[in-house]
């Protein structure tokens, strides 16, 4: 028997299917041993060495390993193609006790014929990949465990920093401060309705220039001298330009784009993209076929493809659109310059199944990414969409008063890629005249005009990030790698220094505006974006063998730990103000404020100590099954959080589990509500009965 062991259960089971009964395939659920969590780990006076710790919760699935171990003639570590991949196989070889011989694979899609083509080629554990990995883990553990103490001093206890969600965290209180010191400029537009004489149809051209000069009317007063000075003016078709243009496909995604696109086009979050692409990477249950395997490697920064799956692509383009729409050339992408390019960018694994063959028959989220990643794979080989141009101006003209007005126009020749899958265009609010209609003008023709619109608008202040942005500009300014991108927005809201604004736009809270001041005072080097992203670029060299880690980790440790020393040192304070509330205090009349201790938030009176009024922060989660009242979170005296009634004591109803609004319809316990693979689902506490209503079906939130 040969033993295979990956990352997850559920590649387990895929991989199984593939493999049969030969193998055996079993999961290490990620790492097995890492830096201890109460103690620092790592012996900054010896070479930065890390003391590493088997995970209390593993020990029995490492005596698992070893127990299949004893039946396996050869093992194989197969986890995932990339530095962490790489490391955990490296613990798992020196926790299990396994020669350092040619033992591991990887394969960049968990297809049969990608496994099986890996178990021809074994290899040795890159040590080079392992030591990025080790450098990585050993910087963050550094930066948090030697600053978090310094935040809890300055600020409040709690609160914990890491190297790159601090930048990020910059990067939002960086844009709310450019929103908030915002100045709105006035500008008007001028937008003339008009038809060629003997024509019934009418188009829009926007006013742009004075005698071919461009001219802004920045004000009510500049609007009306040149509303007055267009007054019986004579309008006319200057000039004609018409054209062909070409849109050429995006290439297919990256780790980053596949966030970007998720997030604008079905309204998924930066960590809700991640998992739904890890189910699709690692394999989801198909009805009637088991556990599937549907997309290639997900943490990518590179846009390039295998030329078999090109070859696929353009057969597949020619039988079902056909050779019009395949170039005659393949498409070929650069990945950017910083780019590790290790893996192929993201695809499905055959193209054969069609997203349409798998509707109704895997999770909604599922299937809605898939087709994302199909689609856009799939026109990243298709060939230019050609568009018709036209650019006119049109000329009110009297004396020598030349008023020049724009109107432009494209219309589809050929649809090209955006028969198969369309990216947003992006237009400026001002550009009204565009149109995909094609007046059929000429240089000379008399215009009638039907009316002028004049409009006061004002520029706008930039716009607050939300995943989909944040996760470009970080890209863009080198911050992260792909496996990072939702871990980071992830941590920066679960530590509350930043809340999401009507569920997408992200803003600082008070806590994070302390949080980044400080950080910026003490350790500007870590919040600078420019310091962050030549680490990262360190990090990248250590993968390729020119960077030796722990040489990294000398130079970085000594002018870190001294500024950590200053501001251990530093009596300054730093005060986080405390969020106002519409809730009167009923002793004194003042509107209390949200306070934080010991067991979460709480009111408290911002009158203290005149004032000392406190009263329980109480959520409102659910309606009471027994007198319909809201149903509210509530912490006991120890600390534990419970669900009571708030019509108490005249309802006395409590529950430890978030409770339904209803009672059980067959045997009238409480009801629970819980969230499972199927959704939403209120769950009968009397096990007896056993039960379950299903909802709201499951969209992988």
């Amino acid at each position: 028997m040969k033993l295979v062991i990956v990352e997850s259960p559920s590649k387990a089971k895929t991989i199984q299917k593939y493999l049969g009964a030969d193998f055996r395939v079993i999961a290490s659920g990620g790492h097995v041993r890492d830096l201890p969590e109460h103690t620092l780990g790592v012996d900054v006076d010896h070479g930065f060495e890390p003391h590493y710790e088997i995970n209390p919760t593993k020990k029995t699935t490492i005596k698992r390993m070893k127990d299949e171990l004893k039946k396996a003639e050869t093992v194989y570590l197969a986890t995932d193609p990339d530095r962490e991949g790489e490391a955990i196989s490296w613990h798992l070889q020196t926790v299990l006790g396994l020669p350092d011989g040619e033992n591991r694979i990887e394969f960049n899609e968990i297809s049969k014929t990608a496994v099986n083509e890996a178990l021809k080629k074994p290899r040795k554990i890159n040590v080079n990949l392992v030591d990025a990995q080790q450098a990585r883990r050993v910087l963050d553990r550094l930066v948090g465990y030697k600053i978090s103490p310094v935040l809890g001093k300055k600020i409040r206890g709690k609160l914990s920093a890491g190297r790159v969600q601090s930048v990020a965290l910059r990067m939002i209180v960086d844009r709310e401060r450019e929103i908030t010191s915002f100045v709105p400029e006035e500008y008007w537009t001028l937008a003339a309705t008009l038809s060629k004489e003997g024509s019934n149809t009418k188009f829009k051209a926007m006013f742009t220039d004075f005698c071919g000069k461009k001219m802004k009317m920045k004000n009510r007063a500049q609007m009306d001298r040149l509303l007055a000075a267009l007054e019986g003016k004579e309008w006319s078709v200057d000039t004609v330009k018409r054209g062909v243009s070409k849109s050429h496909p995006q290439p297919p995604f990256t780790t980053s784009t596949l966030t970007q696109d998720a997030s604008h086009k079905l309204s998924l979050t930066a960590p809700q993209v991640m998992q739904v692409a890890q189910q699709l990477y690692e394999g989801v249950e198909i009805q009637g076929e088991g556990q599937v395997a549907l997309v290639t490697y997900i943490r990518t920064d590179s846009v390039r493809v295998s030329t078999e799956a090109m070859n696929s692509a353009r057969a597949y383009l020619e039988n079902k659109y056909g050779k019009d729409y395949v170039p005659a050339k393949p498409n070929f992408y650069k990945s950017k310059g910083e780019a590790q390019d290790a893996h192929e960018a993201i695809r499905p694994i055959s193209l054969d199944r069609t997203p349409e063959s798998l509707k109704g028959k895997i999770q909604n989220n599922q299937y809605r990414v898939y087709k994302l990643i199909y689609e856009r794979f799939l026109a990243s080989q298709s060939a230019d969409a050609v568009y018709n141009t036209l650019n006119v101006r049109v000329s009110a003209k009297g004396g020598e008063q030349d008023f020049g007005f724009k109107l432009t126009g494209k219309a589809m020749a050929f649809a090209g890629y955006t028969a198969v899958y369309a990216a947003p265009e992006t237009k400026s609010e001002d550009e009204e005249s565009e149109s995909n209609m094609l007046p059929n003008l000429f240089e000379g023709d008399k215009l009638t005009l039907h009316g002028l619109k004049e409009e006061q608008k004002f520029t706008k202040p930039p716009t607050r990030y939300n995943d989909a942005t944040l996760v470009k500009a970080m890209e863009e300014n080198g911050i992260g790698r792909p496996s990072t991108y939702a871990s980071i927005i992830n941590v920066i809201q679960k530590r509350e220094y930043v809340e999401k604004k009507d569920k997408k736009s992200m803003s600082p809270t008070e806590l994070g505006f302390a949080v980044c001041d400080m950080m910026m005072k003490y350790f500007d080097d870590i919040m600078d974006l420019g310091f962050t992203a030549e680490m990262e670029t360190k990090l990248d060299k250590i993968e390729d063998g020119g960077v030796k880690w722990k040489e990294l980790l000398s130079t970085f440790y000594p002018p870190f730990i001294a500024k950590v020393n200053y501001a251990s040192r530093d009596g300054e304070r730093m005060r986080v103000e405390p969020v106002k509330t519409d809730i009167v205090c009923d002793k004194c009349g003042a509107n209390m404020v949200i306070r934080e201790g010991k067991y979460g938030k709480f009111l408290a009176c911002p009158n203290y100590p005149k004032c000392k009024n406190i009263k329980p922060m109480v959520e409102e989660v659910s309606t009471c099954p027994h007198c319909g009242k809201p149903v509210q979170k509530r912490r006991s005296k120890t600390g534990k959080i419970f669900y009571g009634c708030s019509g108490y004591p005249d309802c006395t109803f409590m529950s430890w589990d978030l409770p339904a609004p209803k009672l059980c319809p067959k045997c009238s316990s409480t009801m629970t509500q819980q969230k499972g693979k199927e959704g939403l689902k209120y769950v009968c506490v009397d096990k007896k009965c056993g039960h379950v209503e299903v909802v709201v079906q499951s969209e992988q939130e």
